[in-house]
């Protein structure tokens, strides 16, 4: 058995819940295990991207988690970050010429 914790996380609301899994345990069946959909059943644990420590993992159902690795659910995004820092440097940017 091994340690491990599986994460979510909304704007004002998070959940780190740890729990003991099998050495052979993998991402998605820890996720499974945790029942953290059933406090968030907004995640569609079939569809809903994966990672471990903030590196997404393409399959979760054959990748293997290790003793003490936090398993993350992400959600999608809302805007393209591109897009949003774009905006926030045009606003600084009017701001600052409205000031002078």
């Amino acid at each position: 058995m091994i340690d491990v914790e599986v994460a979510y996380a909304l704007p004002h609301e998070q959940k780190i819940i740890a729990l003991h899994v099998a050495d052979d345990c993998s991402v998605y069946d820890a996720v499974i295990q945790s029942r953290i959909a059933e406090i968030f059943p907004q995640i569609d644990v079939e569809n809903d991207p994966m990672g471990v420590f903030g590196k997404t993992i393409r399959n979760p159902k054959d990748t293997t988690i290790r003793q003490g690795q936090r398993v993350e659910i992400y959600r999608p995004l809302i805007a393209d970050p591109k897009d949003a820092r774009a905006k926030r440097a045009a606003k600084a940017k009017a701001e600052r010429d409205a000031a002078k």
